[in-house]
C-alpha cells in the first residue's frame, strides 16, 4: 500500500501489517542502479547491486561483489522505503545513511521496486519471527537496531512479539546498562571538555560600543588562542593513556566494549575507563565553573517531554519535500529563532580578532577558517529540537560589549524563507543571508543551506567569503537524534590571490567510523599545500600534523544540566535573555518580544502552542492582504543587492543603529507581528 498515488510525488513503502506472516521467501535480484554520491565526486555514478534474503549489497561491479570488495550494505527491513515514479527514484533511509538511487528504465524500474517491496517484507518477517537476527549493529553500519516506521508497527502486541517475555526481562537489564554508561560516557565528554576549555575572565562593560575594544576583550582574545599550543599532551590523554589492554582483561560486557569503542576507547580497560573518568572528575572538581560576565546561566524552565509526539503521522505526507512550510507542535521547539541562531554563529568571534592582528596572511586564513567551522560546534547536542522560523520584517539585536561587537538581523523574505544578518567591530564586518530547504527522507532530515559568508578585515584589506556544508538530522522519529554536517566549504579572499583553504566535513561512511571529522589545507597560488587543518567540529581544530600540532580552537564547556535545558551553551542561554533596559531601545519587531518563543522559554507548553497558531495566522492573513491589493512587502533594514558573482544579495542599509538612537523606533512604521 502507497501513501500517495500521484507520480511527481515521493511515495512512502508500507511494512509488515500486523498478523501478516509467512511471507513467501523470495528470490535474489541483481543488476545496475545510479547511485548518487554527495563527496567527493557528486553526481550519479553506475554501481552493481544485489539483492538477496532482505538485504541489498552494492559494488563497482559484479566482479567485485564475487571478491567480496563491498562497498556498502543496506538491511532493507530496516529501512525507509520511498519511490518517486516519474523520476524512477528509489530512496532507503537507514538513520545512518540516507541512499539515493536511480534507475534508468521504466522496466527495470518496476522490478526493482517489486523485489525490493518482497525482500523488505519478508525480512521485516524473519526479525519479527527471530529477534536474534535482527542487525544490531553500532553505528556506523548501515544497519540499524531500530526498524523503519513503515516497518515498526508501533503496536504493544508487535512488540511483545518481537522479543518474547525472557528478551524483555534481558533488554530491561541491558537497558538499564546502556542508562548508566550514556551517562559516564556523556560525563566524559564533559570533563574532557571542561579540561580543553578556554579559562574565560571577568569583563568590563562600556557604554559605547564600535569606537574602540575594550581591554577585556583583548585580554580575554589572547586567553584563548594561541597559535603556539601543543596540543601534544591532548593526544596522549586520548589516545596513549587509555590504550594499554590485553585480551584477558577485556571487558566483559558487549554493550561496555561497543561503546567504547563508539567513543574511540575502545581499547580500554574496564579498571583504565573508570580510573579516566575518576581523574577527570578530580581535575573538575579543583576547577569549578567558568566565570561568567553578568549574564544569565541558566533558561526558566527545562526542554518539554516530546515522547507523545507522532512525528510519523507529520511527515509521512512529505517525503522529499521542504518541511519549511510545514506547522510543528510547539513542543519541537527550542525557544530562540533562525535569526538567533545566526547571532550564535559568532560566539567564537574572537577567532576574527585574532586574525584581525595576524600580519601572516596563510595564518590569517587558517583563523578565518577556524571560525567558520567553530559556527557548528553548538548543534552538538541541539538535533532533539528546531529553531523557531521567524515571520516576514522579524528582527533581532544583540550588542556584545565583552566581544566587542554589535550584531543585528531581520527576515527579509517569507517564501523563500531568507534570513540576513550584519556584525561589526573595529576588527572586522561579517555578513550573510541564508535561506535553508529542509527535506524528510524517511528516518532524517536533511538541512541544505544556500548562500555565503562575509567577513572583512578592514586592517589589511581582506574580504573572505565561503559557503555552508549540508547538515541532517538522523533518527529523526526516535528519541535518539544525533546530527552531522557534511560538504566541503571553501574560503577565499577576494582581495588577494594569494592563498585559498578547502576545509572538508567529512560524511560517515559504511567503513569510517570517525564521526564529525573535519580535514583542511591552506593552499597557495601555485597549488602547495602551506597549512593543513584537522580536528572535529565538536572538539576543535588544529594545525598541522598530530602530535605536534598546534590548537586553533577548542568549544567551552557547556552548562550545567544542559541536557535537560535544550542542549545550549553557555552563549545560546543569554540570547533571549531581555533585559529591562532594553526594553524602549528595541523595536517591538524584536524576536525577544515574541510571545510564543517566550512562554515556551517559561515553560508554558499549552499557551505557547496557543500563541504560535495565533501569530502564524497573522502572517497568513497579511501576506493575503498584500497579494490582494498588490502591495509589495520592502524590508526595514536590509536592501536586495547582485553581487560580484551576479548573485541577489542581502546587505545592511545603514539605518538600524541611526534609527535605534535617541527617540529609538518610536517614531518608525513598525508592522505588528504578534
Amino acid at each position: 500500500m502507497l501513501f500517495h498515488q500521484e507520480p511527481d510525488s515521493w511515495e512512502i513503502i508500507e511494512g509488515l501489517k500486523i498478523g501478516q506472516t509467512n511471507v513467501q521467501k523470495p528470490d535474489k535480484h541483481e543488476g545496475f542502479m545510479l547511485k548518487k554520491r554527495k563527496w567527493p565526486l557528486k553526481g550519479w555514478h553506475k554501481r552493481f547491486f544485489v539483492l538477496d534474503n532482505g538485504m541489498l549489497k552494492y559494488s563497482k561491479s559484479p566482479i567485485d561483489i564475487q571478491k567480496g570488495k563491498v562497498h556498502g550494505s543496506i538491511d532493507v527491513g530496516l529501512s525507509v522505503m520511498s519511490i518517486k515514479k516519474k523520476a524512477r527514484r528509489i530512496d532507503l533511509d537507514t538513520e545512518e545513511h540516507i541512499y539515493h538511487l536511480k534507475v534508468k528504465s521504466q522496466d527495470s524500474f518496476d522490478a526493482w521496486v517489486s523485489k525490493l517491496r518482497h525482500h523488505r517484507l519478508y525480512r521485516q518477517n524473519e526479525i519479527v519471527r527471530s529477534p536474534r537476527d535482527a542487525s544490531f549493529h553500532i553505528f556506523p553500519s548501515a544497519s540499524t537496531t531500530e526498524s523503519s516506521p513503515a516497518a515498526n508497527v508501533s503496536d504493544g502486541k508487535v512488540c511483545s512479539s518481537w522479543v518474547g517475555n525472557s528478551w524483555l526481562a534481558y533488554l530491561a537489564h541491558c537497558q538499564s546498562n546502556l542508562v548508566e554508561l550514556s551517562k559516564l560516557l556523556q560525563n566524559l565528554e564533559i570533563l574532557q571538555r571542561t579540561q580543553s576549555a578556554p579559562n574565560f575572565t571577568d569583563m568590563q562593560t562600556g557604554e559605547q560600543i564600535h569606537v574602540s575594544l575594550p581591554l577585556s576583550q583583548q585580554v580575554s582574545n589572547e586567553s584563548r588562542l594561541s597559535m603556539s599550543e601543543s596540543v601534544s599532551e591532548f593526544f596522549d590523554a586520548q589516545e596513549v593513556l587509555l590504550s594499554a589492554s590485553s585480551s584477558e582483561n577485556e571487558v566483559g560486557c558487549d554493550i561496555m566494549w561497543q561503546l567504547c569503542c563508539w567513543t574511540g576507547l575502545g581499547s580500554a580497560t574496564t579498571s583504565e575507563f573508570y580510573f579516566f573518568l575518576l581523574r577527570l572528575e578530580r581535575f573538575q572538581n579543583l576547577t569549578g565553573g567558568a566565570f561568567r560576565n553578568g549574564r544569565r546561566t541558566c533558561l526558566p524552565a527545562p526542554s518539554p517531554d516530546t515522547s507523545n509526539i507522532n512525528l510519523w503521522n507529520i511527515l509521512r505526507n512529505n517525503i522529499g519535500k521542504d518541511l519549511s512550510k510545514v506547522s510543528m507542535p510547539v513542543e519541537l521547539n527550542e525557544p530562540l529563532n533562525t535569526l538567533q541562531h545566526l547571532c550564535e554563529e559568532l560566539e567564537y568571534s574572537e577567532l576574527l580578532d585574532k586574525a584581525a592582528e595576524t600580519d601572516d596572511p596563510y595564518e590569517r586564513m587558517v583563523l578565518i577558517a577556524a571560525f567558520a567551522a567553530s559556527g557548528y560546534s553548538s548543534t552538538y547536542f541541539r538535533a532533539g529540537s528546531k529553531p523557531f522560523n521567524p515571520v516576514l520584517g522579524e528582527t533581532y539585536e544583540c550588542i556584545r560589549e565583552d566581544k566587542g561587537f554589535r550584531f543585528f538581523s531581520e527576515q527579509v523574505s517569507h517564501h523563500p524563507p531568507i534570513s540576513a544578518c550584519h556584525c561589526e567591530s573595529k576588527n572586522f564586518v561579517f555578513w550573510q543571508d541564508i535561506r535553508w530547504k529542509n527535506k524528510f527522507w524517511g528516518k532524517s532530515m536533511e538541512i541544505l543551506p544556500v548562500g555565503t559568508l562575509n567577513v572583512t578585515l578592514p586592517k589589511y584589506g581582506d574580504y573572505y567569503v565561503w559557503n555552508k556544508v549540508t547538515t541532517c538530522i538522523h533518527n529523526i522519529l526516535s528519541g535518539r537524534r544525533w546530527i552531522e554536517h557534511y560538504g566541503e566549504i571553501t574560503i577565499r579572499n577576494t582581495k588577494s590571490s594569494i592563498c585559498i583553504c578547502k576545509l572538508t566535513f567529512v560524511k560517515v561512511n559504511y567503513w569510517n567510523s570517525n564521526v564529525n571529522e573535519v580535514q583542511g589545507v591552506v593552499i597557495d597560488q601555485e597549488g602547495k599545500v602551506v597549512h593543513r587543518l584537522f580536528g572535529k567540529w565538536h572538539e576543535g581544530l588544529y594545525c598541522g600534523v598530530a602530535p605536534s600540532a598546534k590548537c586553533i580552537w577548542r568549544p567551552g564547556s557547556m552548562p550545567t544540566n544542559y541536557e535537560r535545558y535544550y542542549g545550549f551553551t553557555r552563549f545560546a542561554i543569554e540570547l533571549n535573555e531581555l533585559d529591562p533596559l532594553l526594553k524602549d531601545l528595541l523595536p517591538a519587531t524584536d524576536a525577544r518580544f515574541r510571545p510564543d518563543q517566550r512562554l515556551l522559554e517559561e515553560g508554558n507548553i499549552e499557551a505557547a502552542a496557543s500563541e504560535k497558531q495565533r501569530i502564524e495566522e497573522l502572517q497568513r492573513a497579511r501576506r493575503r492582504y498584500m497579494e490582494e491589493n498588490g502591495i509589495e512587502y520592502v524590508p526595514k533594514f536590509f536592501k536586495k543587492v547582485i553581487d560580484a558573482n551576479q548573485r541577489e544579495a542581502w546587505v545592511t542599509n545603514e539605518t538600524y543603529w541611526e534609527l535605534r538612537k535617541d527617540p529609538g523606533f518610536s517614531k518608525v512604521d513598525i508592522p505588528v507581528l504578534w
